[in-house]
């Protein structure tokens, strides 16, 4: 598998090497999920510190970069309401793409005549 690039950066202050390396574990998962996530950025804002708000964006392949915002007591739990988040959104993705394939494209159902109404 080729690595996806993490990146982590922080408004109004610092994260250990230590939070960093187990946010790049976590967020790693989703690659898990998704085989073609490109890059994960991380944005982690320490503006409130009692209630650090996490960004998390996720480039896949031919698709949106899918983005999650959350604002938790601490910045770990921050990121796993984002990564949940974002699971969400990846699945429904998935879901969508799978449903459009086994349609099979090109074959539009022919609109069906309205009943003629009685007089």
């Amino acid at each position: 598998t080729t690595s996806v690039q993490v990146n982590i950066s922080t408004r109004h202050g610092n994260l250990s090497s230590e939070t960093q390396e187990k946010i790049t574990d976590k967020v790693d998962k989703l690659r898990r999920l998704f085989d073609r996530v490109n890059a994960i950025q991380v944005t982690v804002d320490l503006e409130h510190r009692e209630s650090p708000s996490l960004e998390l964006c996720v480039s896949v392949e031919h698709a949106d970069d899918f983005v999650a915002t959350e604002s938790s007591g601490s910045v770990m739990a921050a990121l796993d309401g984002a990564i949940h988040k974002l699971e969400q959104q990846l699945r429904k993705y998935k879901d969508k793409r799978r449903d459009r394939r086994s349609q099979g494209l090109g074959r539009v159902e022919p609109p069906v005549a309205p009943e003629p109404e009685e007089t």
